[in-house]
């Protein structure tokens, strides 16, 4: 009985796969440690024997095979439930010290690891133990009760009425309320060979249950896959992806596409990345580089498609370039900006909530990834990939390897984003204009994939809800301090072996999942999903998200072509978008002020106050980017007063409805035949006049009979704030 509350049991029920069995006693080594903890901390070992033994499944998550790796794996496990130093000591000499703490608090000796199988006695044993999502590395729950944490609502309401809430994620250290019985029926999550652990521990604290075969999911976190796969998701469910994002995801369509752009708009706007050159299709035009270039060039090689530091290499001979196989081959940066003499690039999460109307966000911390040799620009060290790449995946196999658990510690080999801002910014330098350059260099990015994702989007995809997408931006900083993109990744890995990783990913992800805001369905999109109602009005006061395929009224039609259209434009012209809000226009609006606060540590950066300069770069311009826009441009430093003009629009056009609905019933032949052709007219007569080239107009406040309606309606304290 004492066994069950002691941290071997909490070690025990946290991972799937793993045992941990002390041989000599069962007392619980919580209680155990704090007898010898003194004012100054522990002031003599607890020492236990123990038998740890993993399952296959285990050796998978942790990603090693190496006995000692396990171990040490295992002890940081250990460490995470109030084992605070350890020391592993084989053959009476310490071989591995895991966590570099003042103190000792733990020393594990005789230990013996042994594999088992899922046939085995032993693993169903486990297995009838587990909660169905433990804790885990990834986000690990601090010693204490459960009453101790702090309990949270499970659902987050809407800042407008008549606007759905959402399902509240949850960090380690606070519980989610029980939905009613009905409701939380309807919490399943699809699970995937590739869902990470820290995304199976904030879906677990929410309560959701894990189905595998089941269509009825809300949430699914998995591989990326082909287009018409989409179509199978119905309008109630989310998947981390959109269709299409590999035009940027693979390393050749990412620097066709970026090249496009520098094509139609000039290096100035687009000279971030490389010199770039896809095998074998423009290998006639590498080989003039490479004899322009001269003898002491170098260039980097990697495969289109490929992830995690595989199949790279530094060259500087032609007679070392592969012939037979699909290549990118870039211009090598040879002076990158170096740290203690070491290079390093930056791992960037964005993240895009849809691309219609566009939302970006980028995430405020990321990682820092050191190569683990010092820098050299000697050919003879080509081979190095230590010294030349920065993957965690590459570095982690040399032997000199300093890991790093602190988030605020500028030491090891990799360092949080904030670590590296702190860093820069006590000697001197303007950190805030690096980061500007690399949102500059994200929103571009974005922005080349933008045509190809909503074309797949308006072919695959019932409604923009189904999608959402977490990037994984690699940048390098060069001697100059100017940034380059070097890739992006469309799966960045969640895997969390350190403090460091738990700290920002679990963070980062638990946020994400808050943002995408996530509903829950009406029982009937559960069961079969439901096409949503013609009516614009309807899809907003019943709370559904949106409509799954827009049937926009004349009025709306009008409007968007009126302002896509226009040869000539100017700010002044582009402002009186919101002179007359449709009902679509509010939900949109609506929609993103809502995502909007629930960002957490994410910052969204398109759209901006200055998001205006990059209209220009979409390949065809969407009527909801310029609404956003000019939303973001009047609002943006007064959220409380464009949140109250929606408010109260929002309620208008509810009691609208219910008054158009009635009076339908009584004089449906009647409206029918009247309202038809003066709808039309009044609707493009009402519009404002297009400017001429350099002109500004003024602002129209008309609109459509049912559009002046809604204005009539809105009270007189309000007129200020239009």
């Amino acid at each position: 009985p004492e066994s069950c509350s002691s941290c071997i049991h909490s070690v025990v029920v946290s991972w799937p796969g793993l045992a941990v069995m002390p041989l000599h006693t069962c007392r619980c080594w919580k209680d155990f440690i704090l007898e010898k903890r003194s004012p100054r901390g522990i002031s003599s070992p607890v020492c236990l024997s123990v038998l740890l033994a993993v399952s296959p499944s285990f050796l998978y998550d942790c990603h090693v095979s190496d006995f000692i790796l396990i171990v040490g794996y295992v002890l940081l496990c250990l460490s995470l439930h109030g084992v605070t130093g350890i020391i592993f000591i084989k053959r009476k000499e310490p071989i591995l010290t895991y966590l570099d703490l003042p103190v000792r608090a733990v020393v594990l000796k005789g230990v013996r690891l042994e594999l088992f199988h899922q046939t085995s006695s032993l693993h169903s044993l486990l297995i009838s133990s587990l909660p169905l999502f433990p804790l885990s590395i990834e986000e690990p729950m601090t010693l204490g009760t459960e009453d101790d944490r702090e309990e949270r609502p499970a659902l987050v309401p809407s800042l407008f009425p008549f606007m759905p809430p959402t399902l509240y994620f949850s960090t380690a250290n606070e519980k989610v309320e029980l939905l009613p019985v009905e409701q939380r029926r309807l919490l399943k999550w699809k699970m995937s060979t590739v869902t990470p652990n820290v995304v199976k521990n904030i879906i677990g604290r929410s309560h959701f249950k894990v189905t595998k075969k089941s269509h009825d999911w809300l949430g699914c976190w998995g591989h990326h896959m082909k287009s018409p796969g989409f179509k199978a998701i119905g309008e109630h469910q989310k998947l981390n992806h959109f269709p299409g994002t590999f035009q940027i995801g693979r390393k050749d369509r990412l620097w066709r596409n970026l090249s496009k752009m520098q094509v139609s708009f000039g290096k100035r706007e687009f000279n971030f990345f490389p010199r770039t050159f896809v095998l074998p299709h423009d290998i006639k035009l590498l080989r003039k580089a490479w004899e322009d270039g001269g003898s002491r060039q170098k260039w980097i090689i990697k495969p289109p498609a490929s992830a995690r530091g595989i199949g790279i290499q530094v060259i500087h001979k032609w007679s070392q370039m592969p012939r037979k196989r699909p290549l990118l081959v870039q211009k090598y940066l040879h002076k990158p900006y170096l740290i203690s003499g070491n290079k390093f690039d930056l791992r960037i999460y964005v993240y895009v909530t849809s691309y219609d109307p566009l939302r970006i966000y980028i995430f405020t911390d990321g990682l820092v990834r050191f190569a683990s040799c010092k820098y050299s620009s000697s050919m003879k060290t080509l081979s190095n990939k230590f010294m030349h790449l920065t993957n965690y995946s590459v570095n982690k196999k040399n032997s000199e390897y300093q890991t790093n658990s602190d988030d605020k510690a500028c030491q090891g080999h990799k360092w949080a984003l904030k670590a590296l801002w702190q860093y820069l910014g006590s000697r001197g330098i303007n950190t805030t204009l690096i980061w500007e350059k690399i949102k500059d260099i994200v929103i571009k990015t974005i922005i080349a994939s933008e045509p190809y994702v909503n074309s797949l989007l308006k072919m695959h995809v019932r409604t923009s809800y189904s999608c959402h997408e977490l990037f994984g931006f690699d940048i390098m900083l060069d001697e100059n301090l100017k940034p380059w993109i070097l890739e992006v990744n469309i799966s960045p890995s969640l895997h969390s072996n350190t403090a460091l990783d738990v700290s920002i990913k679990g963070q980062m992800i638990r946020d994400l999942l808050n943002l995408a805001g996530f509903h829950i369905p009406q029982k009937d999109d559960v069961v079969a999903t439901c096409s949503s109602t013609s009516s614009s009005t309807s899809s907003l006061c019943s709370g559904n998200r949106e409509r799954s395929k827009p049937d926009l009224s004349a009025d709306e039609k009008v409007k968007r072509a009126f302002y896509l259209t226009q040869r000539y434009v100017d700010q002044d012209f582009l402002s009186t978008v919101l002179d007359v809000l449709t009902p679509e226009d509010i939900r949109v609006l609506a929609e993103s002020e809502d995502e909007l606060s629930r960002r957490g540590e994410f910052e969204r950066i398109f759209p901006s106050p200055t998001s205006s300069r990059y209209l220009r770069f979409f390949e065809c311009p969407r009527y909801l980017n310029i609404l956003l826009d000019q939303w973001e441009h009047k609002y943006w430093n007064n959220r409380m007063k464009g949140m109250c003009v929606s408010e109260v629009r929002c309620l208008i056009i509810t009691v609208i409805f219910l008054y158009l609905q009635r009076s339908h019933l009584n004089h449906r032949s009647h409206d029918d035949d009247h309202d038809g052709s003066d709808r039309e007219v009044a609707s493009v007569s009402s519009l404002p006049v297009s400017p001429a080239p350099g002109s500004t107009i003024a602002s129209s406040a008309c609109g459509s009979p049912q559009l002046s309606l809604t204005q009539s309606l809105l009270p007189q304290q309000f007129a200020s704030l239009r």
